[in-house]
């Protein structure tokens, strides 16, 4: 009987220690989520003020709403050269990112289901990669590119994005964990080659680590400035980080206004396809937590 009456108070006490430990991890979350999208919010509340006074009045609240007359007046600057440069940086973005993606996923699933020498010592190698910084590569590319006559050209820029280690890494996590090996084997069996059993088998079963991939390289790529500003010269080439900054040196006076609502409506792209393949990318990260 006295266990018993003992157990009430043990139980209590570690259901307040539940309540206690859920309210400060949602507390916690909260904080962060505010921190993150503080940014988000003054950069939409100061797109939506009249042009030119985008820095003045409250900061974290509406002043009337110029938002679309002051993506009008964007447009028509400089005959519409900023939609050019979101073309461009969506170009970029979208080849870099489907080319470097197919071919991280090749190399990873290669590391993860085939035995060959060497192969711990080049993924090694990769790991090592991953830790450098890639603002390390931009003189060296520069002066490569400059070498073969490439200053100037998209490839400059489209080249280098294809590349990515940490995609590399990640795929070669998934396969491993994703891909059973008797599903490669039972391929092998029923007489499908090896770019079959990729295509038709692995790459489905990858499919949250492709687009977890993807997303992680077309981020990066889109927020790529030093490299496109040294080696492209021409504005209808320029991406639209490089850009933005072009305009903050000519346009002394409405510079300003133009960053910011050009920063906003950069952003939107970015936006949409976290929203699109959002499910993707969680359980992509999930998969590779296994790990």
């Amino acid at each position: 009987m006295s266990a018993q009456v003992r157990s009430v108070p043990r139980r209590s006490s570690r259901a307040q220690e539940s309540m206690t430990s859920r309210v400060a991890v949602t507390g916690l979350l909260a904080l962060s989520a505010v921190y993150f999208l503080f940014p988000l919010w003054w950069l939409f509340v100061a797109a939506t003020k009249p042009f030119g006074q985008q820095f003045s009045g409250n900061g974290l609240w509406f002043q009337g709403f110029s938002l679309f007359s002051n993506i009008h007046r964007l447009s028509v600057e400089d005959g519409g050269i900023f939609w050019r440069w979101m073309l461009n940086s969506l170009i970029y973005c979208g080849l870099g990112a489907l080319i470097g993606t197919t071919l991280s996923s090749m190399t990873g699933y290669a590391l993860a289901k085939y035995r060959f020498t060497g192969r711990n010592a080049l993924f090694g190698l990769i790991l090592a990669a991953v830790l450098l910084p890639q603002i390390l590569f931009t003189l060296p590319l520069y002066l490569m590119f400059s070498r073969v006559g490439l200053v100037g050209n998209p490839l400059a820029v489209l080249l280098p994005s294809v590349v990515s280690p940490f995609g590399v890494y990640l795929a070669r996590v998934f396969a491993a964990q994703a891909v059973p090996d008797e599903v490669v084997e039972a391929g092998r069996l029923d007489g499908a080659g090896e770019l079959r059993i990729f295509g038709t088998l692995a790459t489905r079963m990858m499919m949250p680590a492709l687009v977890t991939i993807f997303l992680f390289q077309f981020v990066s790529i889109w927020n790529n400035y030093l490299l496109p500003s040294m080696v492209l010269g021409s504005d209808s080439t320029q991406p639209v980080t490089v850009g933005l900054v072009g305009w903050n040196a000519s346009h002394v006076d409405v510079a300003p206004a133009y960053v910011v609502v050009g920063s906003f409506v950069s952003i939107i792209p970015l936006i949409v396809a976290f929203v699109a393949l959002q499910r993707f990318w969680r359980s992509g990260m999930t998969a590779g937590a296994l790990k």
